[in-house]
């Protein structure tokens, strides 16, 4: 058998006494009508700048999921790494957050790639015609133990699976590079 790369999910790590971030508001203060649009694996070509509210009060993360959307948000830090590391998969766009002295921006995954391995994931779930949803129809309502194919990724290091695009997908270089920096708030699984 070949020896693929790995590739993790970053998620963001859940303590008590960090702060959490809420859902993006534009430059009048309201919510983002699309609260898809900084994760659906693809550019964001109209944008202006947004402000991110403190949901909860506590320790400042470099790397953050903000609001229902699961915005991906992190300090000018790790946003530089991700700029050097993967250049080609990640969108970088300057957001301000409410009482915070520190420069941000939304990380949005530029890359959607076909890649869940049905068969080896613990569970996946598809909508169904009783479930009444025909816009939905066929998808993943689902996806528990996820499990990729890495023989479909190609030379990506940062992307969002096709079909379940709440997931935000690493190559190991990028987890290492992200851990030996020490960057708080984040959490790995393998995919």
């Amino acid at each position: 058998m070949p020896n693929h790369p790995r590739y993790f999910r970053l998620d963001e790590e859940v303590l008590a006494e960090n702060w959490y971030l809420g859902t993006p508001v534009d430059h009048r203060g309201r919510e983002l009508e699309n609260m898809k649009e900084f994760t659906s694996g693809q550019r964001v070509e109209a944008y202006r700048r947004m402000t991110i509210p403190v949901d909860e009060p506590g320790h400042r993360r470099e790397f953050n999921m903000a609001g229902a959307g699961r915005t991906v948000v992190v300090n000018l830090r790790v946003a530089t790494l991700f700029a050097e590391l993967a250049p080609d998969d990640v969108q970088l766009l300057p957001v301000d957050v409410t009482g915070s002295p520190d420069e941000y921006q939304i990380l949005v995954a530029t890359k959607l790639i076909r890649c869940i391995d049905d068969e080896a994931t613990e569970e996946v779930l598809y909508w169904k015609p009783e479930d009444e949803r025909p816009d939905r129809l066929g998808q993943y309502r689902s996806v528990y133990g996820m499990r990729i194919d890495p023989t479909k990724v190609g030379d990506a290091k940062v992307f969002r699976p096709w079909g379940w695009d709440l997931a935000l997908i690493v190559a190991e270089s990028i987890k290492h590079a992200l851990e030996d920096a020490n960057v708080t708030g984040t959490r790995f699984e393998e995919v």
